[in-house]
């Protein structure tokens, strides 16, 4: 083990983390053939076999699975010892490490840009998860920060920083678009079809607190992961669909999507800006936070006005 590389040990737990060599090789920003050189001299350093594979699936072997918790631990020492020099360095020259929900993505490239431009040198890496994805980047430390909805309620600093509203969509020739309407009861909006976001996602959550009891009453037509594939479904006319007011201002304003007016919405919840609570952050993620909660509501304002 003593001549194992570090980027060895991160190539190694990509591969672990995905049971699959090209996923790993994307993250990495390699090519598949280089993950697997790599993989092959760590064995070699090791010893042993760190993966097998049964058909087309990858598996770690017993000894993979040993090494795994060690790899994570020597990783984040590593990152650690970063933050701790990095002190020192001060915020230029720094790397912003963000996870946010699917809904953020279509802002939060503005805004890390927007905080950027006030740091020259800032090196940017944002993803985008979904909640139960978003929740394991918080736990594993692969993230400083995580921006959502619906924050963890244990072991996490949690602060709002944005409201963030949701609204009832529907295609222009649908019964409920109509113009002048008066808000639709929650009892008559359940009586038509809805695509909806898959359940466990912010979404879904967000759903249960709109609907209460009536959600059980919901038609689900269509249940899918992508924002952007349920935006298409409605303007299809599958379905009604409830979405962040924050994913569909190019619709509304092309009239491809109208905002229906109904009880209780629009459903007003806040962004929060999300980091372990134990976890001492870089002060380019210090930074980036107190740039959120001073400024966050306004940029979102600015680049995405309320639909409806």
């Amino acid at each position: 083990m003593r001549n194992a590389t570090l980027r060895q040990l991160k190539i190694f737990e990509a591969v672990a983390r995905h049971l699959s060599f090209s996923r790993a090789a994307a993250e990495m920003h390699l090519t598949q053939p280089a993950v697997s050189t790599q993989i092959r001299t760590l064995e070699a350093h090791v010893g042993a076999t760190l993966f097998e594979q049964l058909g087309k699936k990858t598996y770690l072997t017993q000894a993979g699975s040993e090494l795994l918790p060690h790899c994570r631990a020597i990783i984040l020492q590593f990152e650690q010892a970063e933050a701790a020099m990095a002190q020192h360095r001060g915020i230029t020259g720094g790397r912003l490490d963000v996870a946010v929900i699917s809904a953020g993505d279509y802002f939060f490239p503005q805004l890390m840009m927007a905080f950027a431009r006030r740091h020259p040198g800032v090196k940017l890496n944002l993803t985008v998860h979904n909640r139960e994805e978003l929740l394991e980047e918080l736990a594993a430390n692969r993230t400083d920060l995580a921006v959502m909805v619906r924050p963890p309620v244990h072991d996490t600093q949690n602060d709002p920083f944005a409201p963030h509203p949701y609204v009832i969509v529907a295609a222009p020739q649908h019964p409920l678009a109509a113009p002048g309407r008066a808000p639709v009861p929650l009892r008559e909006l359940v009586k038509y079809p809805f695509v909806v976001r898959e359940r466990g996602s912010d979404t879904w959550h967000s759903m249960e607190d709109a609907f209460g009891p009536r959600l059980e009453e919901l038609q689900v037509a269509m249940e899918i992961k992508s924002t952007e594939t349920i935006k298409q479904a409605v303007i299809a006319g599958i379905g009604l669909g409830f979405l962040s007011a924050h994913t569909i201002g190019r619709e509304v304003a092309a009239g491809s999507l109208v905002v229906v007016p109904a009880e209780r919405f629009p459903l007003m919840l806040h962004w929060y800006v999300v980091h372990r609570r134990e976890k001492r952050l870089p002060p380019v993620a210090s930074a980036f936070r107190q740039f959120l909660l001073d400024d966050g509501a306004e940029w979102i304002g600015r680049l995405i006005p309320t639909a409806g």
